[in-house]
């Protein structure tokens, strides 16, 4: 699918009645240079979920797209797939613009996250290592176990509503200067930008394995990644199986 778009403008992926999921937009700073990352804004009604809220210079054009979709302070969740500064490193400059989000994220890192500056108590909601299930507008969100892909603690999301899978640094992409695309066209072309990626940051075999257990049944139309490009139609399917393929990967991979 070709998009016509405005890199640093937000995309909506899914819209039907108050439901949307949404891509916000890209950084094409100096900071960002060779590390663009996605983040994913879920709406119902007057709810709002952030995903992976980013790195501290990407927080102005973050925060100007989710402000074209719902206010701030009606920001209910920050959801966080791991621990990593381009995912949280703008965490205490989103509790003063939405004081009310309960923070999510693998009970591992609950106790990491205060030394970005912030005030923890009563804010952060620990996800067991089996994941969970987070009411949300007149549906929820799924946090699906994704350990060692590549985080040891690392949990993706699920939106049974639109169907989109945000699967943190699962998939992800680092493109050459010159390079992107918000949706992957060629998968097999597009294979080369990912492969050395998961080789080294995906920790074995084992836990692509356990993964791919975790997300049988669920039914996804669009795998969205932090880093890199969308998936969609076919291409979720050619994803999956290419991940399937793979052999060493990680502590095999390395020794």
């Amino acid at each position: 699918m070709s998009v016509s778009l405005k890199v640093h403008k937000p995309y909506v992926l899914y819209e039907e009645g108050d439901h949307k999921f949404v891509w916000l937009g890209l950084d094409e700073s100096e900071h960002e240079k060779g590390i663009l990352t996605n983040q994913y804004l879920i709406v119902d009604g007057d709810e709002g979920a952030l995903l992976d809220a980013g790195g501290y210079f990407v927080f102005e054009r973050v925060y100007e797209n989710v402000e074209e979709f719902i206010k701030p302070e009606n920001i209910k969740y920050l959801l966080f797939s791991h621990q990593d500064p381009d995912v949280i490193g703008s965490l205490n400059l989103w509790l003063d613009v939405a004081p009310n989000a309960k923070i999510y994220v693998s009970e591992l890192w609950e106790r990491f996250l205060p030394h970005l500056g912030f005030e923890a108590v009563g804010k952060i909601i620990d996800i067991p290592d089996q994941g969970t299930s987070i009411k949300f507008g007149k549906s929820e969100i799924k946090a699906i176990p994704a350990h060692f892909m590549h985080s040891v603690g690392n949990f993706h999301y699920y939106d049974p509503v639109s169907k989109i899978y945000f699967s943190g640094d699962l998939g992800a992409a680092v493109f050459p200067a010159g390079k992107w695309y918000l949706f992957v066209e060629n998968f097999d072309e597009h294979v080369k930008y990912m492969e050395p990626f998961h080789r080294r940051y995906i920790v074995s075999k084992k836990a692509i394995d356990h993964w791919l257990e975790q997300i049988k049944g669920l039914d996804i139309k669009i795998i969205a990644p932090q880093h890199g490009s969308i998936f969609q139609g076919e291409n979720v399917k050619k994803f999956i199986e290419w991940l399937k393929s793979l052999d060493k990967v990680g502590i095999d991979y390395i020794w």
